[in-house]
């Protein structure tokens, strides 16, 4: 009688075993409070401050002058603040505690998807508030950054499946794309930056540090699939996120709170 042999167990990520798992548990609960403490204490001091999102829509055939743009909808900058500061908290909360079974089983396959799910809403939302704040208010224009913005951040998402453990080679396509995608952003808000006849110094600190922060994401990506010194650990690259989400969050808040929300 013929015998079959067991299955081969799928390779591991690189640096992902007990204890690396249990330590990003541990980090997981510390920013999911950190986090929310600070979308609280927001909600709490921040004055009501408002960023007026306006519309322009065609009142004639094609070559009609479109009419000068209305107001749509206020939108509450300390509440936008709380919500992206408030999706990570979630994010970190369940990974380390109702979904930390599938969270750590993925990581053993090198991706994160509850990463990716929640950087596609906070990320653009931070993107969207860095726009308004050099006046990129209007909702055509919004739509269209928010769309390139969360392709560059699913984008990440596909370079994880793209390259599991034990692969033969690796892949760098959809991280190329991504930075394309993630680039249009960015070239908006300098274009408008260059044109203002005006700009508050605080928004300069918000998109020097914002911009070096969201490139330092897309840095970590590639050192983890250059397998650069300790970034060869899947799990080393893990951690990286999760310090360069906190601090990414934590300024762009601090930074809208010092600038326009401080009473």
């Amino acid at each position: 009688m013929t015998r079959t042999a067991a299955p081969a167990p799928a390779p591991v990520a690189t640096g992902v075993d007990d204890a690396r798992l249990a330590g990003l548990r541990r980090w997981n609960l510390a920013l999911a409070v950190l986090h929310a403490g600070q979308a609280v204490a927001v909600l709490v001091l921040a004055s009501g401050f408002a960023i007026t999102v306006t519309s322009s829509f065609p009142a004639g055939p094609p070559g009609t002058a479109v009419p000068a743009p209305e107001p749509l909808v206020d939108v509450g900058v300390g509440a936008a603040i709380a919500v992206f500061l408030g999706l990570a908290a979630v994010d970190h909360l369940v990974t380390a505690t109702v979904l930390r079974r599938r969270y750590e089983e993925d990581l053993r396959r090198g991706i994160n998807r509850f990463r990716w799910l929640e950087y596609s809403l906070s990320a653009t939302i931070m993107v969207l508030l860095i726009c308004a704040y050099t006046g990129i208010t209007g909702l055509a224009a919004l739509i269209g950054i928010a769309g390139a913005n969360v392709a560059m951040i699913l984008f990440g998402w596909l370079q994880e499946r793209a390259n599991p453990p034990g692969r033969a080679g690796t892949t760098m396509l959809p991280f190329w794309f991504g930075c394309i995608a993630g680039a249009a952003p960015w070239v908006a808000i300098t274009a408008n930056i260059v044109g203002a006849e005006q700009i508050p110094g605080f928004v300069y600190g918000i998109f020097v540090s914002l911009f070096a922060f969201f490139t330092s994401f897309a840095v970590n990506q590639w050192l983890q699939y250059r397998e650069v010194g300790p970034w060869r650990s899947y799990a080393y690259g893990e951690k990286a996120y999760l310090v360069l989400s906190l601090v990414a969050k934590s300024a762009l808040a601090w930074q809208v709170f010092a600038g326009s929300l401080a009473g």
